[in-house]
């Protein structure tokens, strides 16, 4: 998945040499209108930021027009390498209250430029989103014994965020999420969602209802494909591919699938009638799991039962004897289900 960044055309007219004035900057930042412009040197390379605001105080210090802009530029600007995923810059921009951050390669030249407005103002999409975080997380205790398992931090935010994030870099608006241990935490953390990008509705559970049984508490139907997935993972699946996905194989249901490998540490015998065959030595076998990520069509959510505990799994199965298809979307981006310590530990890069 690609970041929003400006387009190679219009960041050519944000850019400065490292001699132009501060009127050339102010044509930049005009002609560019994203509130910046960037001083680059002859071989490209980032040698700073100017905003209208450092303009702004150049001249009321005394600078003139013809003034070298670049004696005023920020030298300690915050750029990221094109690498970096969409919820980590949304999270730069916010600690650091930036509105653009340059993308710079391994020499500092510039490449492109991340915007605040463009990242979390995606095209809105109908679409929904349930993400279930109601669970204990009993198999990370202590780390739970305060704090909901989709709570906890990775690389400095919390899981839930992270989802939420990625979600509304896709243009997802409307959230909501199913509470219940701790759900306090999380919704004293997110509020209404406005500081996040999107509106952020809560299901109480009162008890436990599974992976599916909180659909049942929505207020009302969805009337696009719904997208259901788990609060305690780490990934950067395409959003915008899977529905496309589901809607192109006109699928009722549709889960997210991820190929699991298991090596088995021993030679694995092939036997026929009391004859060695074949050995394998230590072969991978390969499963497709269930990731924890589906869209369901909005008349599958009538079919939930109501203050029962039912897993979507259930449903699925329900489909599958019906008769009704239901898709498997196979993930090829990064998923780490942070279900107990190991994976959070992976999740973390400790291990």
């Amino acid at each position: 998945m690609s970041l929003s960044k400006v387009s190679p055309e219009n960041l050519q007219k944000l850019c400065i040499d490292v001699n132009d004035s501060i009127r050339k900057a102010m044509q930049a930042i005009d002609q560019g209108a994203c509130e910046i412009t960037l001083v680059l040197d002859c071989s490209r390379r980032l040698l700073g930021t100017i905003t209208d605001g450092d303009i702004r105080r150049a001249l009321l210090a005394g600078a003139s027009l013809e003034d070298q802009a670049s004696k005023f530029m920020n030298q300690n600007f915050t750029s990221v390498f094109s690498e970096i995923s969409r919820s980590d810059v949304l999270d730069l921009m916010r600690a650091h209250s930036l509105k653009q951050i340059p993308v710079v390669d391994g020499n500092q030249e510039l490449v492109g430029l991340h915007l605040l407005h463009e990242m979390i103002g995606a095209v809105p999409r109908e679409n929904w989103a349930v993400i279930m975080a109601g669970g204990r997380g009993e198999r990370l205790r202590p780390l739970t014994n305060n704090l909901p398992k989709p709570m906890i931090k990775v690389a400095g935010r919390p899981i839930l965020e992270r989802i939420i994030l990625h979600l509304v870099g896709f243009g997802i608006k409307r959230i909501f999420i199913s509470i219940n241990y701790l759900g306090e935490v999380i919704q004293k953390y997110f509020d209404d969602g406005s500081l996040f990008g999107c509106k952020i509705e809560y299901l109480y559970e009162d008890e436990p209802l599974g992976s599916g049984g909180s659909i049942s508490l929505m207020p009302e139907l969805a009337t696009h494909p719904l997208l259901v997935l788990n609060g305690d993972l780490i990934t950067q699946f395409d959003v915008e591919q899977m529905l496309r996905f589901h809607s192109s194989g006109k699928f009722v249901l549709t889960m997210a699938v991820y190929e699991y490998l298991h090596t088995i540490p021993y030679g694995v015998v092939e036997v026929s009638e009391n004859k060695v065959m074949n050995i394998n030595e230590k072969p991978t076998c390969t499963w497709l799991a269930n990731a924890g990520i589906y869209i369901l069509e909005p008349l599958l959510m009538k079919r939930v039962p109501k203050d029962v505990f039912f897993p979507l799994t259930n449903l699925i199965q329900e489909c599958l004897d019906a008769k009704e298809p239901v898709g498997a979307f196979l993930l090829v981006d990064e998923w780490i289900d942070v279900g107990r310590k190991k994976e959070l530990d992976k999740a973390s890069g400790k291990i």
